[in-house]
């Protein structure tokens, strides 16, 4: 999401598309012309194809290709028939997407502390939210690594309210060997260009299990129809472009060498940081990304916890080394969304939303960027 992410640096690219399209320029620029041939730029053939390789790859019975990731959370709460007195639970750690889709709907989000660790919603704070008026529970997959899905959907299940997960960064992650957007029954992803598998726009899917839930997010993202002009239920426009979808299919077939890629830059990146701060008193530590055992986290973002944040991003961005902050401010502070949570306090969203920023990261980084992205962040802790 670097659009809102409040980049700073000019020289090194925070997410380096180019040389991504210089390897696949060709399969790119192939596709592309068979869309501008065929001339079908709405649901075109490119996209049933994407559908079924994505929902082959997550291992979801359905994949429903939607306009973006926005819409694809909006599509799955649609699809439960959620709206005004219904509650939502969600974490106040992520962008603002999360809770939108479910006020949008005059649903109201409801917010739970995150777990210290991992910055995900914390399942043990789950249950104690749940009132009568909760219809579903949205955890995101934040940063790449997923949410802990078997305690959650135990929590749905014993309450008869659904999970849907908020998978916009997570996209070819795995938690206890299952894939993301393949552990609850609904979940919606994201292909903003930023994203690990992104198209050169807008675009997003949801994915479901059950075929009743497919078919109505189908209905849905064509203005509720289910034939043409019979419309019967109220939907949205939410359709993909067919020159997404051919993006996207070019990108899939390098998908799994860029997450390994992911893995070995995510894991040079914690040796290096380690090394470097061995010797430096506490207050000075960064704390990298804690990935669970049972996880793969696809590093959507590399991000650390420093001291002194303004500071260390300003000497960074005087070394032309980009930086940003996923997420400065979390939702319940949000003017948007302050007054539902009116009094109540999430302890750990907010100190973490102090000291987060995010590294350069992308499947492209080599050591010596890293090398230099390091040695610069040293310098900057320990003059902050």
């Amino acid at each position: 999401m670097a659009f809102v992410a409040q980049v700073t640096g000019d020289g090194m690219d925070f997410i380096d598309l180019k040389t991504q399209y210089r390897r696949l320029r060709e399969p790119i620029n192939r596709r592309i012309q068979a869309v501008l041939d065929h001339g079908q730029f709405v649901l075109g053939a490119e996209v049933e194809e994407l559908e079924e390789r994505l929902a082959e790859f997550v291992g979801a019975n359905h994949c429903i290709s939607v306009s973006s990731g926005t819409d694809a959370l909006l599509i799955a709460l649609m699809a439960l028939d959620i709206g005004p007195g219904d509650e939502v639970i969600t974490t106040p750690f992520t962008f603002i997407a999360t809770a939108e889709a479910i006020a949008l709907l005059g649903a109201t989000p409801v917010f739970v502390d995150i777990d210290r660790r991992t910055y995900n919603i914390d399942p043990g704070l789950i249950e104690r939210a749940v009132t009568e008026r909760t219809r579903a529970i949205m955890p995101v997959s934040l940063y790449g690594q997923c949410a802990d899905f078997d305690r959650i959907n135990g929590i749905g299940k014993r309450h008869g309210i659904a999970v849907i997960e908020d998978a916009a960064q997570s996209l070819g992650a795995t938690y206890k060997e299952r894939y993301s957007c393949a552990l609850s029954s609904l979940a919606a992803a994201s292909f903003y260009p930023s994203k690990p598998l992104g198209c050169y726009g807008e675009g997003g899917a949801v994915f479901a299990e059950d075929e009743n839930l497919a078919r109505m997010a189908r209905e849905l993202r064509v203005h509720g129809q289910d034939r043409n002009y019979h419309h019967v239920r109220v939907g949205l426009n939410g359709r993909m472009a067919t020159l997404q979808a051919a993006i996207l299919l070019a990108k899939l077939d390098v998908f799994e060498d860029e997450l390994d890629a992911r893995q070995e830059v995510a894991q040079r990146y914690g040796a290096l940081i380690e090394e470097a701060f061995a010797d430096c008193a506490p207050e000075r530590v960064v704390r990298s990304p804690y990935v669970e055992p049972h996880n793969r986290s696809v590093f959507a973002q590399f991000t650390i916890e420093v001291p002194n944040r303004p500071a260390v991003r300003e000497f960074m961005s005087s070394r032309d080394i980009p930086t940003a902050v996923h997420y400065p401010v979390p939702l319940h502070r949000q003017p948007a969304y302050a007054a539902g949570d009116a009094g109540r306090q999430f302890p750990i969203a907010e100190a973490v939303a102090r000291r987060v920023i995010s590294l350069p990261m992308h499947a492209y980084l080599n050591e010596e960027d890293q090398h230099r992205v390091v040695t610069v962040l040293r310098d900057a802790v320990m003059r902050a």
